[in-house]
């Protein structure tokens, strides 16, 4: 750690040093933008690496689940194996991300990842949001940015509540299943500011034999002056659902007919989950510069009954584990940066400190039969400080060329105490993260950028102080805590065509291990050195003010570097991705769009025996303002009725009437094609 404090000492007075000697008190120097982005009349602002979703695009789009506001960034596919009240699973870049593992998520200021998690290291449950008051969805692909740090190897996205609605809204929507969905959002003046509300509740029971009975209770206060960019604001959230989960069925099950595609094993499966948080961001332009800070405290609890295997370690009463997750988080984020000059050159400096403390009370997995706790398997209180700092500089050599240098220091800080005293203690690790990028052009509207940098995601806490495996009592090796991650990316953005906005990037990541802790059994599972590389493709076009067409193609090879008999493909690594589609914004009072998406077949085991099979989905919008204050629209989900996986795994499991453990892949499958009807007020 005196190593990196010494690097980041130097840095910060070089930060300091040069802003004095070379700044003009005089001078306001404009913002660069490093990555440069491309803003069309529909809303989108996007490049393959990093990019800018607005409220305006949003709107138009359909939403089956609140997380797949994530599928606005290009590449990004959402998917679910379980209850709707469940994190989704995340894929992108060569991964499959589990809950968002190596995929960093905020949402007004506050961090959506939890590490040392009941259920998967990063778990990140969007279930919260609320997208009609999204403002803007900012992300970033790769270890490439230094204000991002845990999980963001992948990439990361910063979804911005809105400070005030241009209308308050109240909308109804119906639909299959018992769907029911009513929202009343609006943000009026008070005090020289806005205070914006928004309260949702919601009802599904899903296509499922057992039905989901999801109920949710979602609200948002917040009380704000001035703008996203400049002004404050002070949110409260408060969040709540419960539901039963129809987890992933075996496949042979499905194929001999004795269980329904949409059927379940255990019918007791579900869960119960609550957040609530308040946080203060306050940003404001100064005349040589930029201050940002936020801080805030959230209370999450989790209960989540599970059975994946069915009756593989108790033929009698079956496989059914509880995992309970109880924290508080309390965090800060603050930066500084000052516009100036370093002799003709145009210059960015800017500090950043970042500092989280998760309070986990209880993190803990039983053996349970009907939501009943049997048996204890493991209980944990956790205590884990992270902090980090940062510094970059943003340099414009001249009207052509850009670069961008920056150094992250991150500090990790566990104290695990256990119900298995050989499984308490204490750890600490930390890790120095370079990053640079270069921008050259444009030229005729072109440019081109080189991205390289390291980062890293975080491993459970209780697989740092781990010395025996809690079901079997064997010993077991300790983890390192952070996992490092060194990421390259050659790309080219232009819009040389009119109305055309398209981008190329070659990308790849290099991981040292992917050693994560397991919930589902209460210890680590070692895993090998990767690496991924791909090319992505993304462009938008706008022949008119109310059409945008977009087109998303990537493609990627995830390979595990070491050399082992098993096979180096990674289990449930994505490979092709492609998405398109065609949205009208108030052409004539219609509005809509269609909207398609694919993702190839994975992988399930590592010499790639068993893979699972592509899936294509296509949904459509389309609505109709009859007044200024209503309007209607509805949503048609999985259009073609596409009999396609949600998500696949291939691992071993048992049912009732088997003797043996079975092989066998187990999926958990689209929603057949359903409608969603909505009528807006505007108020």
């Amino acid at each position: 750690m005196k190593n990196i404090l010494n690097y980041l000492i130097i840095l910060i007075f070089f930060t300091l040093f040069s802003n004095k000697l070379f700044a003009h008190e005089t001078e306001v120097v404009e913002k660069i933008e490093v990555q440069g982005n491309y803003t069309n009349g529909v809303g989108t602002s996007d490049a393959a690496s990093q990019g800018s979703v607005n409220a305006k695009l949003i709107e138009t789009r359909p939403l089956q689940r609140p997380g797949e506001v994530l599928e606005f960034v290009p590449g990004v596919i959402i998917t679910q194996h379980s209850g709707e009240g469940k994190a989704n699973q995340y894929f992108l870049r060569g991964f499959n991300l589990d809950h968002g593992t190596d995929f960093a998520t905020f949402v007004a200021g506050m961090p959506v990842n939890m590490p040392t998690h009941a259920h998967g290291q990063g778990y990140s449950d969007l279930n919260f949001l609320i997208p009609e008051l999204v403002s803007r969805v900012d992300y970033k692909k790769g270890p490439y940015y230094a204000d991002t740090g845990d999980f963001a190897s992948a990439g990361a996205a910063n979804i911005l509540y809105a400070n005030a609605l241009k209308r308050g809204v109240a909308e109804l929507t119906l639909g299959k299943n018992n769907y029911l969905r009513a929202l009343l959002a609006a943000s009026p003046d008070m005090y020289s500011g806005h205070l914006l509300y928004g309260l949702e509740a919601v009802h599904n029971d899903g296509p499922w034999q057992n039905p989901s009975k999801l109920k949710k209770l979602n609200s948002v206060l917040r009380y704000s002056q001035g703008t996203l960019d400049n002004g404050y604001a002070f949110t409260g959230m408060a969040y709540g659902s419960q539901w039963n989960s129809t987890d992933q069925i075996p496949l042979r099950a499905v194929q001999d007919g004795s269980l329904n595609r949409f059927g379940t094993i255990d019918s007791t499966d579900g869960g119960e989950t609550s957040r609530y948080s308040f946080s203060f961001e306050q940003k404001s332009q100064r005349e040589n510069g930029v201050f940002a800070f936020n801080t805030y405290a959230i209370k999450y609890q989790l209960n989540l009954f599970s059975n994946f295997t069915y009756f593989l370690d108790d033929p009698i009463n079956g496989d059914q584990f509880e995992q309970a997750d109880s924290r508080v988080i309390y965090g800060l984020n603050t930066s500084r940066s000052w516009f100036g000059k370093i002799g003709d050159m145009e210059s960015i400096n800017k500090i950043g400190l970042q500092l989280r403390h998760d309070h986990i009370d209880n993190v803990a997995l039983y053996n349970s039969v009907a939501r009943q706790r049997t048996k204890l398997t493991r209980a944990d209180a956790v205590k884990q400080t992270s902090l980090g700092v940062y510094v970059e500089n943003v340099l414009q050599w001249n009207d052509k060329l850009r670069s961008i240098i920056g150094l992250r220091a991150d500090k990790y800080r566990f104290n695990v105490q256990s119900d298995r005293a050989e499984n308490s203690g204490k750890a600490d690790e930390s890790l120095v993260s370079p990053k640079f990028s270069v921008a050259a052009g444009p030229w005729a509207k072109t440019e081109i950028f080189v991205n390289i940098g390291n980062g890293f995601h975080s491993n459970d806490a209780r697989g740092a102080t781990i010395t025996l495996e809690p079901k079997t009592l064997q010993p077991v090796d300790k983890v390192n805590p952070l996992v490092k991650s060194r990421g390259s990316e050659l790309g080219v953005r232009s819009d040389i065509i009119p109305n055309l906005q398209t981008s190329l990037s070659l990308w790849q990541l290099n991981l040292d291990s992917e050693l994560l802790f397991v919930g589902d059994a209460g210890t680590t599972e070692a895993s090998r050195p990767s690496k991924r590389q791909g090319v992505e493709w993304t462009a938008h076009y706008t022949p008119y003010k109310w059409l945008l067409m977009d087109l998303h193609l990537s493609g990627s090879k995830a390979r595990f570097t070491d050399n082992d008999s098993a096979g180096n493909l990674i289990p449930g690594a994505i490979d092709k991705v492609a998405s398109a589609g065609i949205t009208i914004d108030k052409l004539n009072n219609y509005f809509g769009s269609l909207q398609l998406r694919y993702f190839g077949p994975r992988a399930l085991i590592e010499d790639g025996s068993k893979n699972s099979k592509p899936t294509t989905m296509m949904n459509l919008r389309g609505g109709y303002q009859f007044t200024p204050k209503w309007k209607a629209s509805i949503d048609v989900f999985n259009l073609l009725n596409s009999r396609a996986s949600d998500i696949d795994y291939f691992y071993s499991s048992q049912l009732k009437n088997e003797t043996t453990p079975v092989d066998d892949i187990h999926f958990h499958p689209v929603e057949p094609r359903n409608m969603r009807f909505s009528l807006i007020g505007n108020f």
